[in-house]
């Protein structure tokens, strides 16, 4: 579960500081919540709030830290502070990018899923075995010593959520992760992330996934403006568009 307390966020600009969410208060709890909203709404700056890519202006963002220990965190605290506890919050929240390349920079497939798993498994032999086992839950142990950098978009992205999933966070936010890909990639990806056994927060223009969710936030002007239903929710954006 992740609380934002009257989270905003400003940055400076030319003209004086400029709000890219105003204070939001919510409570995400459900196993599916899509995000909503046109281009430069904010609804980007919610999703890194949410593992503490970005942290806060004003207000708190908080992680519930689940039933296992968290490395560094004292036991008895329930909920970790993404700007305080930022480390910590980051293995319980991965945190998928539009571009998958951004996170893929190790040169071959199993040498990056491997970067990835440096802190679970220290020992390589096992660390190898761990990648190997990752990538043929997802499909990918054919392309095991292929350069990341020939690998087809789906691909790329493919390997960029296994690289996330191999440490088994609680919690999964994507953010437009089938923006660039084509129709028969994005369907791939987005059964994926309906399938999988973490909460995950999706940000997504593709207005049919984001009617999967239980939950759906719509974000306009860097308000959340709607919360609730998907298909209303859908409804909702589209009325917005069209205004």
């Amino acid at each position: 579960m992740i609380e934002l307390r009257e989270a905003s966020v400003v940055v400076p600009a030319p003209e004086g500081d400029a709000m890219i969410l105003h204070p939001t208060s919510l409570v995400l709890a459900e196993r599916r919540i899509s995000i909503i909203g046109g281009n430069g709404s904010g609804k980007s700056t919610l999703a890194r709030l949410c593992n503490g890519l970005i942290e806060p202006t004003t207000g708190s963002v908080l992680v519930a830290a689940g039933a296992d220990p968290v490395p560094g965190v004292r036991a008895e605290r329930s909920r970790l502070d993404t700007a305080r506890d930022g480390a910590a919050v980051r293995r319980l929240v991965g945190f998928v990018f539009t571009d998958a390349s951004a996170q893929l920079i190790m040169p071959t497939v199993a040498e990056d899923l491997m970067l990835s798993l440096r802190r679970l498994h220290p020992k390589r032999a096992e660390r190898r075995a761990a990648a190997e086992a990752a990538l043929a839950r997802f499909g990918l142990e054919h392309l095991a010593e292929r350069s990341v950098h020939t690998l087809s978009g789906g691909q790329k992205q493919l390997l960029a959520i296994a690289t996330v999933l191999a440490t088994d966070p609680a919690v999964l936010v994507a953010d437009e992760p089938t923006t660039l890909l084509d129709l028969r990639n994005a369907r791939s990806v987005g059964e994926l992330l309906m399938s999988l056994p973490q909460q995950v927060i999706l940000v997504t223009h593709d207005l049919d996934l984001a009617a999967r969710a239980e939950r759906t936030l719509v974000v306009a002007d860097g308000r959340v403006v709607f919360d609730g239903e998907p298909d209303a929710a859908v409804s909702h954006y589209r009325e917005l568009v069209r205004a």
